[in-house]
């Protein structure tokens, strides 16, 4: 079997811990790994690592290489040119691997692989001859933030699909879990074959633009969803009941159902002193205290502090609309920028200097480039850097120190063994990410 993993995301959902730079599914939420981790790791017990595909995007390729590292993971990535929602990703996926049976796997859902979800998918392997396969969560809730599935006629492991429905109010959500509706998970097990020729005849559109090379296919083909282009028109559909631990991790109100509590119900990531307070969501890099609080989320970052009651959490992508609005670059970064290179940390900010804590995995460099408006102080803490400074190469040491001048080419880079770290200090009249020219980029970025 292989595998398609769908990795983009516009991180609104969960800010300010997520960020469209670094949405929810690279956050590392549970036992130190990322969503899209753990999704690779179940896509692992189907499919060698050469036949798991992550489709992503440009802002999030290092990312997904990363964090494939991580977990020792050399799965094939496939870079989206642009976001034309989830079956022009699909198309994409199956276009570059061989004809056969494709489970499809979002990778931002939290799910316990036990064997009953094992078993889920060797029947939906079964149907998938005759069957395009969807697969159904048995619902532990009457639910309003998922679409619901009504399975009709039986088939061997599974229901052909009745209808697929929208997002219901309580009232009638509470009569889909009486009538034994299924949430949609957004999780499908295809024939590729099968796929590909459904999508010919009820979304020809899509299918056309990718008998093309990949740019010229994302420019033609129209942005939809796989359940409206191609699941929802399919006389074809069928569901597997699906009823391991599942959670698409929504909203803060859901990532607190679904993490260790203590014995006020509270959820703490870091340290929290609750006074009076119980069934808290409280997460922080630094000391949180509440007195006679109780049902909050807090959410504190270096540049941004969320409180709200947990049920009122789903309503958080409305903040990230409104700094979108203002043009706010918070909605998009956060003060930890991921790079290919490593990371950088902004740690001071004034009108006309920056203050960065950069860090360089090993064996990687920044791109040659300069900068007509700052100039740079390094100053290296920990690690050994290369440094190219005006055609002249040499090492800093830790506690060493070097001047780049504005308008002078330069380059650093970690030839050592362990990550190098350097605090950077800028300073001129235009401190911005944009005032860079690169000359070389082991990145291929412009």
């Amino acid at each position: 079997m292989k595998t398609i993993i769908l990795a983009g995301g516009s991180g609104t959902r969960l800010f300010p811990l997520s960020r469209t730079c670094y949405p929810k599914q690279f956050i590392p939420l549970f036992e130190n790994e990322s969503l899209f981790q753990k999704a690779v790791r179940r896509a692992l017990l189907f499919s060698r690592p050469e036949e798991v595909y992550v489709v992503t995007n440009e802002a999030h390729r290092f990312l997904v290489a990363d964090q494939l590292a991580a977990i020792s993971a050399c799965c094939q990535v496939l870079v989206e040119p642009a976001g034309k929602n989830t079956l022009p990703a699909i198309v994409y996926g199956m276009t570059a691997l061989e004809e056969g049976t494709v489970a499809v796997l979002p990778s931002d859902q939290l799910i316990t692989p036990d064997e009953g979800y094992k078993a889920a998918f060797h029947a939906a392997e079964a149907l998938a001859r005759d069957h395009l396969v969807t697969f159904g969560i048995t619902p532990t809730s009457p639910h309003t933030g998922y679409g619901y599935i009504r399975p009709g006629e039986v088939l061997p492991g599974g229901y052909a699909v009745d209808a697929f429905v929208e997002k219901p109010d309580l009232e009638t959500a509470e009569r889909y879990v009486r009538e034994g509706y299924l949430w949609n998970s957004g999780m499908f097990l295809f024939s590729s074959a099968l796929f590909m020729e459904e999508c010919r005849r009820l979304a020809p559109a899509v299918a056309e633009a990718f008998a093309l090379p990949v740019e010229e296919a994302y420019a033609k083909t129209p942005k939809v969803s796989i359940d409206y282009g191609l699941m929802e028109k399919t006389d074809r559909a069928a569901v597997v009941p699906l009823a391991c631990s599942w959670s698409d991790i929504g909203s803060f109100d859901a990532l607190y159902q679904v993490s260790e509590k203590d014995g006020d119900g509270n959820v703490v990531k870091g340290e929290y002193i609750g006074l009076r307070s119980a069934n808290n969501l409280v997460i922080s890099d630094r000391l949180v205290a509440t007195i006679g609080l109780s049902d909050l989320a807090v959410v504190d970052t270096p540049d941004a502090l969320l409180v709200c009651p947990k049920a009122e959490a789903q309503h958080v992508g409305e903040v990230t609309a409104l700094l979108k609005e203002r043009g706010d670059g918070r909605c998009d970064l956060h003060t930890t920028v991921h790079r290919p290179w490593g990371s950088y940390t902004v740690l001071l900010q004034g009108d006309s200097f920056q203050i960065k804590r950069l860090t360089v995995l090993p064996g990687r460099r920044l791109s040659a480039q300069l900068h007509h408006h700052r100039s740079e102080h390094w100053v290296v803490v920990r690690g050994m850097a290369g440094v190219s400074n005006d055609g002249e190469q040499f090492f800093v040491r830790p506690g060493e120190s070097t001047f780049v001048p504005a308008g002078v080419r330069h380059r650093l880079e970690n030839p050592g063994l362990i990550p190098l770290e350097v605090i950077e200090v800028q300073n001129g009249e235009y401190i911005t990410e944009d005032d860079i020219v690169r000359f070389d980029d082991d990145f291929k970025r412009e």
